[in-house]
């Protein structure tokens, strides 16, 4: 079987390591960790994930920003993008997910289940 590969995009290196050890020990999941979001597009080039997850504010590039950059580029416009904010609390968004202006956005911190429920269904679509 071959792991599906996710792009980990946050500034604080201690959310891109919660999420590789916790998504590569499912075994289904190759994780890279990208910690500069101005490399992010490049990062994203290289390692052709199967989808981004990414923090909302980093300093110079947005996760808004990173995802247009991502539309704009023909080999990686149709990768999915899950947000991660601690701008929003699960109490604000009504759980620990909910879809905004149709995209998927998950509060920090993070439900690690939660998070896992959401990548096996957008990577199932």
């Amino acid at each position: 079987m071959t792991k599906k590969r996710i792009l980990a995009i946050d500034d604080e290196p201690s959310i891109t390591r919660l999420l590789k050890l916790n998504l590569e020990q499912t075994g289904l999941y190759e994780v890279r960790e990208e910690n500069f979001s101005t490399q992010a597009l490049d990062a994203a080039r290289e390692f052709k994930p199967d989808l981004v997850i990414s923090d909302v504010m980093m300093p110079e590039v947005g996760g808004g920003e990173v995802a247009a950059l991502l539309r704009e580029d023909p080999a990686l416009r149709r990768v999915p993008v899950i947000f991660l904010t601690a701008a929003v609390r699960k109490e604000e968004l009504g759980g620990p997910e909910a879809v905004i202006a149709g995209r998927l956005y998950i509060a920090k911190p993070l439900d690690v289940k939660s998070l896992l429920a959401a990548i096996e269904r957008i990577l199932s679509k």
